[in-house]
């Protein structure tokens, strides 16, 4: 049995927030670099030098990547042989939450009612989702989601006759309304079947994939491939200025559906993708 204090989780946690929100993925350094590289717009690569310029700040002084320092969703793995002591987990999650935005310095945009509009100054309440399996795995993904990209995202139920066309003119259709608004270059997570709020989590889930990788399944990777191009033939570019790069990422992730149903939802995130993954 493995056994894990609440304030082990507390701590890297907290930890965890404040990295993710002032230390940008080397991963997405070197795309950054790629594209300036290959862009030719004089204002695209004007944009792209100074996201990668704002990044090296970023870090350097300790301070946020973006002034939107977002809600944290939390996907949570643990196993049947974890034993959590101390206070109940979901209570050490979101205090881990609270104090890493505290400590951080970061701001706490969670509100406690979506009418009210009362801000809770926590940052928390935590969207968490939880996967119980066996064994002594205990893995913490958190994503750091800010309002801009969340709200360009989208859900559509598609008849299955629509097909792949009918998927791929979605997701286009998606990042077009995004535009700017949601300050690309975009990593763009898809879900496909399940039913509504199944293809919503696995959009959101798609994003959890280590940057740049493609689904193992050969045709959604060639789904992927092909999406990437043709959204980065679109010319948004870099926070909408046009250019080359309008997405660094595409990923897909499926599961079964009814006969008469073909969900399909589009989690868009920004250049920053704020993604830090906790192994205890």
């Amino acid at each position: 049995m493995k056994k894990i204090s609440s304030e082990q989780i507390i701590d890297a946690l907290q930890k965890a927030v404040i990295r993710a929100n002032v230390s940008l993925d080397a991963n997405i350094i070197a795309m950054l670099r790629n594209a300036i590289k290959k862009e030719e717009n004089e204002l695209a690569l004007k944009i792209l030098n100074i996201l990668l310029e704002n990044a090296e700040i970023s870090l350097s002084r300790n301070t946020p990547l973006c002034q939107d320092t977002g809600v944290a969703v939390l996907f949570v793995t643990i196993g049947s042989n974890v034993s959590i002591k101390g206070m109940p987990l979901e209570k050490a999650i979101n205090e881990g939450i609270k104090e890493g935005y505290e400590k951080g310095f970061l701001r706490k945009s969670i509100v406690s009612s979506p009418i009210k509009r009362i801000n809770t100054n926590t940052n928390t309440p935590t969207i968490i989702h939880y996967n119980y399996t066996e064994g002594e795995e205990f893995i913490i993904d958190l994503l750091i989601k800010g309002g801009g990209c969340e709200n360009k995202s989208a859900l559509k139920m598609l008849k299955p006759s629509d097909g792949i066309n009918g998927i791929n003119d979605f997701v286009i259709d998606t990042v077009k309304c995004a535009g700017a608004a949601a300050c690309p270059p975009f990593f763009i997570g898809i879900g496909l079947g399940g039913n509504f709020e199944k293809c919503a989590l696995l959009a959101k889930k798609a994003l959890l994939r280590d940057v740049g990788a493609f689904n193992s399944k050969e045709y959604l990777k060639s789904m992927e491939v092909e999406l990437l191009s043709k959204i980065n033939k679109l010319s948004i570019g870099p926070m909408g200025v046009s250019g080359k790069t309008t997405a660094f990422s595409v990923a897909i992730e499926e599961a079964p559906c009814h006969i008469a149903s073909l969900p399909v939802a589009v989690n868009i995130d920004c250049h920053s993708h704020r993604h830090r993954r906790i192994v205890f």
